[in-house]
């Protein structure tokens, strides 16, 4: 049976693989294959001109670069098929690239391919490499679009009067946009912390101490040369002490960051979710669509819900990934390789959340008249505007007076508030003051 959509077992590639797809240029097996063919054509190009007599002879840079630029999923293939004999997924890398030198007459300069480099030098600059290209080109313009459509919101209905609810029950009032601006400014700020955590990768040889290339070539500074390449060709973060491996630690605070955001935009599916639930939204009717395979008159909210359980789904192999690739034994262990080849799975679930939230909000049609109902059966939320003025202006026990006439179960209304402002030894301008106060203009700055 041939991989399609309707046959993947994972639903990433399955159901939803119009929302992953871009990041199979990044996260695939053949993604992977690619960024290390690059990272291999760059090192070598690096070596060539540290000026080692055997490679004297630079050859044309741009000609090298081609291999990578032009690589095709035949190359891959190619590379997938010498695995096959070599078993060893970076050596066939190797091996096919030694084809390439042959083929624009190389030959002599293809023993410094790989020269004196682990495959974890390979893996631990190309993974945190397409980590960072994902990143900048899919994940940070899809959170930006959600965030710029929250902020757009916010600004709209930044003058809606709304019942807050603080543990379920009616409290002060607040207004709908400052409630969607706070999730703009968590997200906002979450995504600065992500954005300052270094791209980190390992480069030094078998156990991190260039042993290989020391001993060729001592007169070499290779601490210097690895620095160049990692921070300035590629762009990354050199690790400068590590084992065989990157440590990771800077990988999972990536991880960790993101499951940050990812938890404020469960709270914000929550509480949409909730809101709609409450009727203070509609959500658009399409055609054609239906809620309840039992019940016509449904819509339910299954954006946010959808979004919720990949977000859920996404935070678990992060917590994962975060907690495990740090830990390997002694110089190192294996168990890092695997678990590195699922980094696009929780990509894959934010992503789908993203598109979901999206189309969740894009749904939502604002029910003031429900917002204005629930204010006006709970005029009990301004007891706290009127004894504050009362404490302002020295009235003996404010707080207890509001509280004898709140804590009952008979209903608080604008008669009944105004009732007991009259009966208040005050003056009448401070009883007009008072009386002023609303459910719906008691919503602070």
């Amino acid at each position: 049976m041939s991989l399609s959509p309707l046959t993947a077992v994972s639903p990433i590639d399955g159901r939803y693989h119009s929302a992953t797809k871009d990041l199979a240029s990044f996260f695939s097996e053949a993604a992977l294959i690619k960024y290390r063919v690059f990272v291999e054509i760059e090192y070598f190009i690096a070596l060539a001109e540290t000026g080692i007599s055997q490679l004297s002879a630079l050859p044309n840079k741009a000609a090298l670069r081609t291999i990578y630029e032009d690589f095709s999923e035949n190359d891959a293939q190619r590379i997938k098929d010498l695995e096959k004999t070599t078993n060893h997924d970076v050596k066939a890398v190797e091996y096919f690239i030694k084809e390439k030198f042959e083929a624009i007459g190389l030959t002599d300069s293809k023993e410094f391919i790989h020269f004196g480099l682990t495959s974890q030098d390979i893996n631990n600059t190309a993974i945190p490499y397409s980590w960072k290209e994902a990143l900048n080109k899919v994940y940070y313009p899809g959170i930006h679009v959600l965030i710029s459509e929250l902020d757009a919101m916010a600004k709209q209905w930044k003058a809606i009067p709304m019942l807050a609810k603080t543990h379920g029950q009616p409290a002060s009032p607040t207004r709908l946009g400052k409630e969607l601006a706070v999730f703009v400014e968590r997200l906002e700020g979450q995504l600065n912390q992500l954005k300052a955590i270094p791209f980190s990768a390992k480069f030094g040889g078998a156990t991190g101490n260039f042993n290989a290339h020391h001993i060729a070539y001592p007169d070499i500074d290779w601490v210097a040369f690895g620095n160049h390449l990692v921070n300035d060709i590629l762009g990354l973060h050199r690790s400068q002490k590590t084992t065989q491996i990157e440590h990771y630690d800077n990988f999972a605070a990536h991880c960790d960051a993101l499951k940050r955001v990812n938890n404020i935009l469960i709270d914000l599916c929550r509480d949409i979710w909730t809101y709609i639930s409450m009727d203070y939204f509609k959500q658009q009717i399409i055609a054609g669509q239906i809620g309840s395979s039992a019940m016509p008159h449904k819509v339910n909210p299954i954006d946010f819900e959808n979004a919720e359980g990949n977000l859920g789904l996404a935070n678990a192999l992060f917590e994962h990934l975060a907690a495990k690739l740090p830990i390997s034994r002694l110089q190192r262990d294996l168990t890092d390789s695997t678990v590195l080849r699922n980094i696009g799975v929780p990509f894959g679930h934010t992503l789908i959340a993203f598109k979901s939230i999206m189309r969740g909000l894009k749904k939502l049609i604002l029910n003031e008249d429900a917002l204005r109902a629930d204010l006006e059966k709970n005029w009990a939320v301004v007891a706290e505007a009127i004894q504050t003025i009362l404490r302002r202006e020295g009235y003996p026990k404010p707080y207890e007076a509001l509280k004898d006439l709140t804590r009952t179960n008979e209903a608080i209304n604008q008669e009944s508030i105004a009732a007991f402002i009259n009966n208040l030894n005050i003056a009448d301008p401070l009883k007009e003051e008072l009386k002023a106060i609303t459910p719906w203009n008691y919503t602070g700055v």
